[in-house]
């Protein structure tokens, strides 16, 4: 004679058992759905012709930092060149005169090749250099309170960010580079 308790007991868990056996088969075969959305995912990102998001990346931060560059703070230097001579800062030591000339061709012609992505790492060096001493010289590595650095700061890690990966694909750099290798 069998306890009815365990019948109980016997049919609850053939039940569950059932239902998790059903349950892990679909969830297998969903988990294989994830698996291949995941790694279309991957080869979209990483793989080959994926790498158009890291160029269109690049792209988008040349073009951002280049353009912020020349229209917010070389542009308004142009336009005040002999007001800005008399007084501007000289942390170099070449007198204020030389000093806003170098920052003019850092902030316009350079901002310009960075935009372009045309000799973007040779435009980079004075765009680095300039955020660095405004940084580090006329602002006192400050990043907070009155008369920090903060801008410089922000430009000198986009421009280093950019040295380091370079222009990408989206650029005159890119092209000229392809037409003395032969590439099509």
């Amino acid at each position: 004679m069998t306890d009815p308790a365990a019948n109980v007991v016997r049919g609850w868990l053939g039940f569950h058992a059932a239902t998790l056996d059903l349950f892990s088969s679909r969830l297998k075969s969903g988990a294989g759905k994830v698996t291949a959305m995941l790694k279309t995912y991957a080869q979209w990102i990483t793989g080959p012709g994926g790498d158009w998001l890291k160029n269109i990346g690049l792209l988008v931060l040349r073009v951002w930092l280049g353009l912020s560059m020349l229209l917010l703070h070389g542009w308004g230097k142009v336009g005040n060149h002999a007001q800005l001579s008399q007084g501007f800062p000289d942390p170099l030591g070449v007198g204020p005169a030389m000093s806003v000339n170098l920052v003019i061709f850092s902030e316009v012609l350079c901002a310009v090749l960075l935009v372009a992505g045309l000799a973007a790492r040779f435009a980079l060096v004075p765009l680095i250099v300039t955020m660095a001493v405004a940084f580090f010289a006329v602002h006192g590595g400050r990043l907070l309170g009155e008369g920090n650095g903060e801008m410089a700061f922000i430009y000198l890690a986009g421009f280093v960010a950019l040295f380091i990966a370079g222009p990408g694909r989206y650029s005159f750099d890119h092209y000229i580079l392809r037409a003395f290798r032969g590439d099509d």
